[in-house]
């Protein structure tokens, strides 16, 4: 019997379910026509019971009749070549043998099929935060010569864009910050005065968190995209590689709500206590990741997300605008 995974908080909303928690229960055996419709890979399942956990993709645990089980996301409509750079995603993290995550069974226009991995543990679950911890250190030890990626891809519904770049802070600040501030939600949400104030975060950066390299980095790493491999190693799910600054990465699971228990503070002090074995941290790290964090608070507002989006970017105007 797998351990409960601790609660998710509530911009846990926004995220895709592609992981494999207990399925709700429900009466329907067999996905919507419309659903159907989109992937051909449902018509040999003898039951499919539909995951919780999303809202832009909706998911599926499988049963085929031979007694095998898939995860499948699937969406009609889906912008084009979104299910194939997570596909992708999936794949570089594991042939990174740094942390595990789901293998990819099939990918196409409108869905993608991984394998069923465990749940994630519980907060109490100290060794498995430090494997965590010891495992993102790896994967951040996988360097490039330059921030960006091949092409563009996405995190949530939003385009990520990975223009090659040299220096750091203008990756940073053009491609993971100022690009949020063009979206027509985020123009509704913060006025002239409050873009202005990103703005000159931005230009403050390179005084406020000392310069990054380029790492292997998940893109999308808050806690509710963690699972179990089932060795109990732990896997990641969801991503949006890149080669960007790790530091962004750390930044979204330090803020990702895990400190509002004792036992969710309690593995994050494990995990970055197993993490800074590897790369120790700068003076001041603490607040760095709570700037860099800007990235993510933005993109929820660029998506119209929950209101502690804006209030997290509001909160950083004041101490650093």
């Amino acid at each position: 019997m797998s351990r409960p995974g601790p609660t998710r908080p509530r911009h846990g909303a926004r995220r895709t379910a592609s992981r494999s928690p207990t399925p709700r229960r429900s009466r329907r055996r067999r996905p919507p026509a419309r659903v159907c419709r989109v992937t051909p890979y449902l018509d040999d399942a003898v039951e499919a019971v539909p995951l919780v956990g999303g809202t832009h993709h909706s998911g599926w645990l499988l049963t085929q009749a031979d007694g095998s089980r898939q995860v499948v996301k699937v969406t009609p409509d889906v912008p084009a070549g979104l299910f194939e750079a997570e596909a992708e995603g999936l794949t570089v993290l594991r042939d990174s043998g740094a942390i595990g995550a789901p293998r990819v069974i099939d990918v196409g226009p409108g869905h993608l099929v991984i394998e069923v991995l465990d749940p994630l543990p519980g907060f109490d679950d100290g060794p498995f935060w430090e494997r965590l911890g010891h495992a993102l250190a790896r994967l951040h030890s996988v360097r490039a010569e330059r921030f960006g990626w091949p092409h563009d891809n996405w995190l949530g519904p939003t385009p990520q864009i990975n223009t090659w770049t040299d220096d750091c802070y203008e990756f940073f600040v053009r491609h993971r910050v100022l690009r949020y501030l063009r979206e027509p939600a985020a123009e509704a949400a913060l006025d002239a005065a409050g873009r202005a104030a990103v703005e000159r975060i931005c230009e403050r950066l390179p005084e406020l968190v000392p310069p990054s390299y380029p790492a292997l980095t998940h893109g999308d790493l808050w806690y509710g995209n963690v699972l179990a491999m089932p060795d109990g190693s732990p896997a990641l799910i969801d991503p949006a590689v890149s080669w960007s600054w790790p530091e962004a990465d750390l930044s979204m699971m330090m803020c990702s709500g895990m400190t509002t228990s004792d036992a969710g503070s309690s593995a994050l002090d494990r995990l970055f206590a197993a993490y800074h074995e590897v790369h120790p941290p700068d003076p001041g790290w603490r607040e760095h990741l709570e700037l860099l964090h800007i990235r993510e608070l933005l993109c929820v507002v660029s998506q119209g997300g929950p209101d502690w989006g804006l209030k997290g970017v509001l909160n950083l105007i004041r101490r650093y605008g």
